[in-house]
């Protein structure tokens, strides 16, 4: 009977131990998942903050890398990670890379001697040709003509210029005064690419071409703006069919950015602006002429 109750009470004392075992392993594995959590959320949140800097600082490449790094930062405070800027590259015209880096404290790991953990993300958005977008305007320039960013041109819309095919003005939506002026002032609703034949625009425009540029030219007040109105985007083009020396139809080869200058008086003929080079939404395409328009991309 003693040695009985002797192996009674060895038991009592394993089934002690075996619960006070599962009872510290349930804790730490209970720790590992809440920080473990805790850590992909701080991960995910962080990713997301760097492929927005990225992605708003590559925006920026074609003006100067303190307008990248000013846009970069602000998206940060806006994400509120102003401190977690661990690496910033800027090549101009081509890319920005964004390193971030934060130290999580951690819970019940630090039962197990884990204090805090780094967590870093990193992203890269690059600028390339654009050959394919919405929001088109409905006018166009000839791929020989060299652009000088910055410089004032003067567009010529008269039935003349149109015909020679120095200048084009395009049938994006239809022909018709109407579409034209509406399509102007919005943008064509549907995409144009690299390759696309475009009809051009035979009527008298001058008119409403004035009233959609006297719109525009109030919308906003710099070619640095982002969403901004007078800012155009333009197909450049290949001259595609001739008829009795009046040219009907382009190709497109490419895109330019316009921004308008000057609102137009009832004697002008054409819009007062200049190119600009500026990065946007829209596609690449393989053979798209590199004039000054671009779109952009996550790269890593």
């Amino acid at each position: 009977m003693r040695k009985l109750k002797n192996l009674l009470k060895n038991e009592n004392g394993s089934v002690l131990v075996l619960v006070s075992l599962a009872f510290a392993g349930l804790l730490a594995l209970t720790g590992l998942v809440i920080d473990g959590g805790n850590l992909y959320m701080t991960k995910n949140h962080l990713q997301k903050t760097a492929n927005a800097a990225a992605l708003s600082g590559a925006q920026e490449l074609t003006n100067g890398e303190s307008q990248v790094s000013s846009v970069v930062n602000n998206i940060l405070v806006h994400h509120r990670e102003q401190g977690a800027m661990e690496k910033l590259e800027i090549i101009l015209n081509n890319r920005v890379e964004v390193g971030l880096k934060k130290t999580v404290p951690l819970a019940f790991s630090s039962l197990l001697g884990f204090e805090a953990v780094d967590v870093r993300a990193s992203a890269t958005a690059s600028i390339g040709t654009l050959g394919r977008a919405m929001g088109v305007a409905p006018l166009g320039i000839p791929e020989s003509e060299i652009l000088e960013y910055g410089k004032e041109y003067e567009l010529k819309v008269d039935q003349t210029e149109a015909e020679s095919g120095t200048f084009g003005i395009l049938a994006l939506a239809g022909t018709g005064a109407r579409t034209y002026r509406e399509t102007l002032i919005a943008g064509y609703d549907k995409e144009i690419k690299v390759g696309d034949i475009i009809n051009t625009e035979s009527g008298n425009v001058a008119g409403p071409t004035r009233e959609a540029v006297n719109h525009l030219v109030n919308t906003c007040s710099s070619p640095t703006a982002r969403d901004c109105p007078r800012i155009l985007l333009i197909p450049v083009y290949r001259p595609h069919q001739h008829e009795q020396n009046k040219l009907k139809q382009i190709q497109v080869t490419g895109f330019a950015y316009f921004y308008i200058t000057k609102p137009m008086t009832n004697r002008d003929t054409s819009i007062t602006g200049m190119f600009i080079k500026r990065a946007d939404s829209g596609f690449t395409e393989p053979g798209a002429l590199d004039r000054g328009a671009y779109t952009i991309r996550l790269t890593e």
